[in-house]
C-alpha cells in the first residue's frame, strides 16, 4: 500500500510538474492483481484490480492498523473495465456489470474478486464509525441527472450511486459522470468541498487522448494531464474540472465530514487565475 501525504496549498506554487504529479495523480492503479493508496487526505484509500487468474482477496496493510481492510471502514466498488465481473462478501457473489457499483459496510471480513478478460474494479474506502448493509447500484438505480448544454461543451449525465438519498453509508459519496458525445468540459463552474476531499477516476479515455484536469486554490491554478484509469486526489482546498480531447467518463468520490451532496463552494471560470 503507497502511502500520499496531505499538502499545504502553500507549497503548490513552489511544486513543479513532476513533484504536482507525484503529489496529485494516481498513474498505475491497474496494473495486475491488486494496487492500493492510502492518501492522508481525510484518509481516503483508493486501489485498483485486475483479476488475472484466482480470486484476488481485499487484505489489511500495515497503514491500516487493523487485521482486516474493512474493520473500521467501508468501500464502494466500480467496475470500470469492459466485462463483467464478481465481487464476493463473506461468501455472498455480486455480479458487477460494466459501470455497476457495490457498497461494502463496515465488518464485512473477507471481500474478493474476480473476472476474466476485460474486468477492473476500483476502489475508494473512507473510515466508518457506523454499519451499513452491502448494495448493489446499477445505472438504472442511480436517478440520472442531465446537466449542461452541447453550446457550452458540458452536456452530461450525473449518476449519483453512494449518497443521502441512495445507497446508505457512513461517510462515503459516490457515483459516476458521462458526458455527452462532443462534449468535453466534465464539471462546470469548478468547485471546493471545504469539507470533503474528492478523488476523479477518469476512464473510457482512448489511449492517444487525454484529460486537462485543473486544480489548485482559484487564484493559483494548475493542471496535470490525465490518462485512461488514472485518479486525481483533489484536497479540500482544491477546485477540480477538466477538459477532455475524446469522450470519456469519471467517477468521483468524496469523504470527509458529511455526506451532503451540494456542500460545495463554486467558482465560475471568470473567477479562475
Amino acid at each position: 500500500m503507497k502511502i500520499r501525504h496531505a499538502t499545504d496549498p502553500g507549497q503548490i506554487p513552489g511544486f513543479d510538474t513532476d513533484a504536482l504529479r507525484s503529489r496529485f495523480l494516481v498513474e498505475d492503479l491497474f496494473g495486475s492483481d491488486i494496487t492500493m493508496v492510502y492518501s492522508h487526505e481525510d484518509r481516503i484509500v483508493i486501489g485498483g484490480v485486475r483479476p488475472s487468474g484466482a480470486p484476488v482477496p481485499l487484505e489489511s496493510d500495515e497503514p491500516l492498523g487493523a487485521d482486516h481492510f474493512l474493520a473500521r471502514r467501508e468501500v464502494g466498488v466500480v467496475n470500470v473495465g469492459t466485462d463483467p465481473g464478481t465481487v464476493t462478501v463473506d461468501g455472498a457473489e455480486y455480479e458487477l456489470g460494466v459501470k455497476e457499483v457495490l457498497y461494502v459496510g463496515r465488518g464485512s471480513r473477507e471481500v474478493s474478486f474476480a473476472g476474466s478478460g476485460g474486468a477492473a474494479f476500483y476502489l475508494v474506502s473512507t473510515p466508518a464509525h457506523a454499519t451499513y448493509p452491502t448494495r448493489k447500484g446499477t445505472l438504472a438505480d442511480a436517478a440520472p441527472i442531465h446537466l449542461g448544454e452541447q453550446r457550452s461543451s458540458n452536456e452530461r449525465t450525473i449518476y449519483k450511486f453512494i449518497h443521502a438519498d441512495g445507497i446508505q453509508s457512513c461517510q462515503l459519496v459516490l457515483g459516476i459522470t458521462e458526458l455527452a458525445a462532443g462534449s468535453m468540459w466534465n464539471t462546470m463552474p469548478a468547485h471546493v468541498h471545504g469539507r470533503r476531499t474528492e478523488v476523479y477516476l477518469y476512464f473510457g479515455l482512448d489511449a492517444s487522448d487525454r484529460v486537462v484536469h485543473l486544480m489548485g486554490r482559484p487564484d493559483q491554478t494548475r493542471n496535470l494531464i490525465v490518462a485512461d484509469r488514472q485518479a486525481v486526489i483533489s484536497p479540500s482546498w482544491s477546485i477540480h474540472c477538466g477538459f477532455g480531447t475524446g469522450d470519456y467518463a469519471f467517477v468521483w468520490a468524496m469523504g470527509g465530514e458529511n455526506i451532503d451532496y451540494a456542500d460545495v463552494e463554486p467558482y465560475p471560470i471568470t473567477e479562475l487565475r
